[in-house]
């Protein structure tokens, strides 16, 4: 049964940024789209001071906290940093931020993925004023090749009636296989071999940190899960999906810092010399015989 929310206010984020072997790539320099060189976690502050956020909580491994601080000395919100003292999976991760978040709605980010949107509002911004317009649990998704499903949680969902690139959640699943998702997750609308996946932002009700407490509570080895509790929360209340309109860049993928440098250099003022570099790359590159 879903449960009525009211109103729901969004002034909390966040980012878990502890996950094993890919801590360290949010403080990677890249240069942003306004020509700047700066740590990717900053350029993720910046897109959550987008959406209206005053408060963000970075969830750090102890050995990483003193390289946070400094990578987001001056951010655009006031950042808290909370400590996953020991690996513990990624919905242990986001249930350290628990007392962080209380009892409010919150947004989340995952701290490898950067984006860019296809509007003038940024891609949380767009997330957020759904979430707060439907007064419930949304996630950004994003149509993705089968090739893809591996890096992502998928979802099956229909999409809402007479609300564009909004969808009823019903089933969440963690990294598919192609055989899998087309038989459990296929929806109506969908070019054929892609499924809707998660796009690395969440906002979300105070109900998962529950789900999650209680999943931590029955656990037995110790790790937890996010998709799990998705899952949960899909049945317990509204949950909806939104299609935003921008794409998301892995720096965790193969050549992901590659690809996110190029996505970011392409979208700003240096678009015209990056694409001559490019070229000349391109004329020069020997000839394999």
């Amino acid at each position: 049964m879903w449960q009525g929310l009211g109103c729901l206010k969004v002034t909390k984020a966040i980012i878990t940024a502890a996950g094993r072997d890919h801590n360290r790539l949010p403080l990677q320099v890249l240069v942003d789209s306004d020509g700047t060189e700066k740590p990717a976690i900053q350029i993720i502050i910046e897109e959550v001071a987008s959406a209206g956020i005053d408060e963000a909580a970075v969830i750090v491994t102890p050995l990483d906290r003193e390289a946070y601080a400094e990578a987001l000395e001056g951010a655009p919100v006031k950042v808290h940093f909370v400590e996953q003292s020991k690996p513990g999976g990624y919905g242990h991760a986001l249930l350290c931020g628990r007392e962080f978040v209380g009892t409010s709605a919150f947004l989340h980010l995952v701290s490898d993925h950067l984006y860019l949107s296809g509007r003038a509002e940024r891609c949380a911004q767009q997330l957020v004023d759904v979430a707060r317009a439907e007064a419930c649990s949304v996630s950004a998704v994003q149509p993705t090749r089968e090739s893809m499903l591996p890096y992502y949680g998928t979802i099956g969902a229909k999409g809402v009636h007479n609300k564009q690139r909004l969808y009823q959640i019903e089933k969440v699943l963690e990294k598919p296989t192609p055989t899998v998702a087309e038989q459990e997750l296929m929806v109506p609308g969908l070019r054929a071999g892609h499924y809707l996946c998660f796009f690395g932002m969440h906002v979300l009700t105070s109900g998962v940190m529950e789900v999650l407490a209680n999943a931590q509570a029955a656990s037995k080895n110790g790790s937890l899960g996010l998709t799990p509790a998705l899952s949960e929360l899909a049945i317990r209340e509204k949950y909806l999906a939104y299609e935003v309109e921008g794409r998301r860049y892995n720096l965790g993928q193969k050549f992901g810092v590659l690809n996110t440098q190029l996505a970011l250099g392409l979208a700003g003022r240096d678009r015209e010399e990056i694409l001559s570099q490019i070229i000349e790359v391109l004329a020069t590159r020997p000839t394999v015989k």
